[in-house]
């Protein structure tokens, strides 16, 4: 009973081998020189001054993503899929934008659209940056002096008397 088990799952599994071979056959990897495929991009709606992943197929040997006057020129990675991160400027103008994607091995060039946000800055203040004023000093000691009294009279309260002692 066990080898017949052992002979179904070695033949399910050369099976599958046998019947994926095709498949491999007709979609050949990527990073052949054919040029870039499949960009995206996370997130697709981006803040001024922030960071956005860029990604693309078929760029084996790496290559340049570009978008004039959004972001610096910035590698693509090596690889079956490269990766790029890229930084939006602060003075980039909110709205649809494109980028265009170039392996360095093909001079096929494919664009991807993407949308810039206005930024949104920071609620600076002066904050923690400043001392207590004088309203807050004597509210403070007026506490600590009600505390300190309280805890006084509790002490007070149960003490028992010397005199009573047997």
């Amino acid at each position: 009973m066990r080898a017949f088990r052992a002979l179904a799952v070695t033949a399910a599994a050369c099976a599958a081998v046998a019947l994926s071979a095709p498949f491999a056959s007709a979609n050949p990897p990527q990073g052949g020189g054919g040029g870039p495929s499949n960009i995206s991009v996370n997130p697709y709606s981006v803040h001024q001054g922030s960071t956005m992943q860029v990604s693309a197929s078929g760029c084996g040997h790496g290559g340049t993503v570009t978008s004039h006057g959004n972001f610096p020129p910035a590698n693509l990675s090596a690889g079956s899929i490269g990766f790029a991160t890229v930084r939006i400027f602060n003075h980039a103008s909110p709205g649809h934008h494109t980028l265009s994607v170039k392996c360095n091995d093909s001079s096929l060039v494919a664009t991807h659209r993407f949308t810039i946000l206005e930024g949104r800055p920071s609620q600076g203040g002066i904050g923690g940056s400043l001392g207590p004023s004088a309203a807050e000093t004597a509210i403070g000691a007026g506490l600590v002096g009600a505390a300190a009294l309280g805890a006084g009279v509790h002490v007070m309260r149960r003490r028992r008397p010397v005199s009573g002692r047997v």
